[in-house]
């Protein structure tokens, strides 16, 4: 019944007013509430604006990339600073794995939500008009992908990391792939790194927390928060003094 309702629809409006809803509003209902795309929008505007300005060049890695709303903002925000960077997209494409341990305890954390097809994706990228030789997706879980001796080509030289998995085990992963490619001036950015469960510091938060403590070379300079996300700044300690990571 569904699939006939949407054959329907498809005859019913015409093709240019449905690409037009895809490419400008479908992104923002995806997202619930456009304070949400505007803040991202915002985020994503600043900090390829201060990489260009400060000379931090690299490709842009997305960890989590439900919905293809803020990949599609990074390739729009890159260039138009005149940052001509790879973007690099990993996803299961099956959407969240199984709980780990307390720390991936979230009430909405569910196994299995927030899944995006893989062709549902390279069809969104296609809406945001992005080349398809500009972008590379790896499909599948972290610990598989990201673990050294996996035989992919992955990124080596990063400028903004965006890390949107949720839960802690697969932030770990994420942040034991960056370990070795984090280098001054970089930017990391949580998208839920102010999520946590009604008994533990859990998810990204902690996944970072845990990381950047027990990695002193390297301090973290708040750079902006946004709805449930907060961005950093990678510096190197022997740089700036020495002040520990701020969290």
């Amino acid at each position: 019944m569904k699939e006939d309702h949407r054959r329907l629809l498809r005859r019913i409006i015409p093709p240019r007013l449905r690409r037009l809803y895809r490419r400008y509003v479908s992104p923002i209902v995806r997202d619930q509430h456009y304070g949400e795309y505007r803040t991202r929008r915002d985020f994503f505007s600043r900090a390829f604006a201060l990489l260009a300005f400060n000379g931090i060049d690299g490709d842009y890695a997305e960890f989590g990339c439900c919905g293809g709303m803020t990949f599609g903002l990074a390739h729009r925000m890159s260039r138009r600073f005149g940052m001509r960077c790879r973007l690099w997209a990993f996803d299961s494409f099956a959407g969240l794995p199984a709980p780990q341990g307390p720390e991936d305890e979230h009430p909405l954390w569910v196994e299995g939500t927030m899944a995006i097809g893989e062709e549902e994706f390279h069809a969104i990228c296609r809406e945001h008009r992005i080349p398809c030789d500009e972008y590379a997706v790896i499909p599948g879980y972290y610990a598989d992908t990201l673990a050294p001796g996996s035989g992919r080509a992955l990124p080596e030289n990063i400028c903004l990391a965006y890390v949107d998995c949720d839960l802690y085990s697969s932030a770990r992963s994420v942040l034991a792939f960056l370990g070795p490619r984090l280098k001054h001036g970089m930017i990391i950015a949580f998208d839920d790194y102010f999520c946590w469960s009604s008994s533990q510091v859990s998810g990204e938060r902690r996944a970072c927390g845990e990381f950047f403590r027990d990695s002193p070379q390297w301090r973290l300079l708040p750079f902006q928060a946004y709805g449930g996300g907060m961005a950093f700044v990678v510096e190197r300690s022997d740089l700036v003094g020495p002040a520990g990571a701020c969290f």
